[in-house]
């Protein structure tokens, strides 16, 4: 698939704000984009906003958002998402991206909270979701999120998913970990859900590590290593659609740079191998 579909390409890292000090003082850096939580810096200037400048003219950037709340009972902040916007078109970046979830309800519960898998829940979100791409007059992606519990499912989550995504006619953030992690809490089959998303709406793919909490029940982190079958079900996804731009999410425990840039190679290295594979069967084609 060409890269023009995608909004980035290549290996990303989320950029936190304690790794831009450590960042900046490398030579050269080996990831091709970064994702930032736009809330932690909209509004921001002095020293912090200097450095994100410097960062946002030199890199690809995406954003993703923590708060916008799009299966929540309360209005739709229409103020945050006007700020927003501005902070998109003033640092020149196409996408933002968010959970396909809720996280208040005259508070913030700072957590993220299924949509109940319902008929009645796709109309309701999907609408929220086409006055969001209206206000910031760019399509948005919404995230597959991991969850614990679903209360009054009358959906499965990939039959919620793709009716949401058709009914708001928005792009996919595809979190593979959360497909995984998803896999296990609920017992059913990865590769069948991956078989069952439209990869022309994917507009890139999240990984991350989890934590492991009992055989039967793995807990979404970002605070860990990727682990093995999260690697083989990025080469999954790879093998069916072709290579997509792919986010290494470290959200907590923060390692070393060497040990992250290691990580975001092996996403380089798995798209160089299934790049290469492309062009092979396209010379033979």
């Amino acid at each position: 698939m060409k890269h023009d579909r995608y909004p980035v390409h290549g290996a990303g890292l989320g950029l936190r704000r304690t790794l831009m000090g450590p960042l900046a003082d490398q030579p050269s850096i080996p990831v091709d984009f970064f994702e930032v939580a736009p809330e932690n810096w909209i509004g921001v200037g002095g020293r912090y906003g200097k450095q994100f400048h410097a960062f946002t003219e030199r890199y690809p950037f995406v954003t993703h958002g923590l708060s916008l709340s799009l299966g929540g009972p309360s209005p739709l902040d229409e103020n945050f998402l006007q700020r927003l916007k501005r902070f998109l078109d003033t640092h020149g970046i196409a996408t933002y991206t968010e959970h396909l979830s809720y996280c208040s309800d005259d508070g913030h519960l700072y957590d993220l909270m299924p949509i109940p898998f319902t008929h009645e829940a796709v109309h309701y979100v999907a609408a929220r979701i086409r006055r969001v791409q209206d206000i910031l007059e760019r399509r948005i992606a919404v995230e597959n999120v991991s969850y614990y519990a679903a209360p009054g499912q009358e959906l499965s989550e990939i039959d919620f998913l793709n009716a949401v995504l058709t009914e708001a006619d928005c792009d996919l953030l595809l979190d593979v970990n959360n497909i995984y992690v998803n896999s296990v809490n609920h017992r059913y089959a990865a590769h069948e859900f991956l078989a069952r998303i439209p990869g022309e709406r994917i507009a890139y793919l999240h990984i991350a590590g989890h934590y492991q909490e009992a055989e039967d029940l793995l807990v979404d982190t970002h605070g860990a290593a990727v682990v093995d079958p999260v690697w083989a079900l990025l080469d999954a996804t790879y093998a069916r659609f072709g290579v997509i731009p792919t986010l290494l999410e470290r959200d907590f425990n923060l390692p070393p740079l060497p040990e992250l840039f290691g990580e975001v190679a092996r996403i380089t290295a798995l798209q160089g191998h299934w790049h290469n594979h492309a062009a092979r069967q396209h010379q033979h084609g």
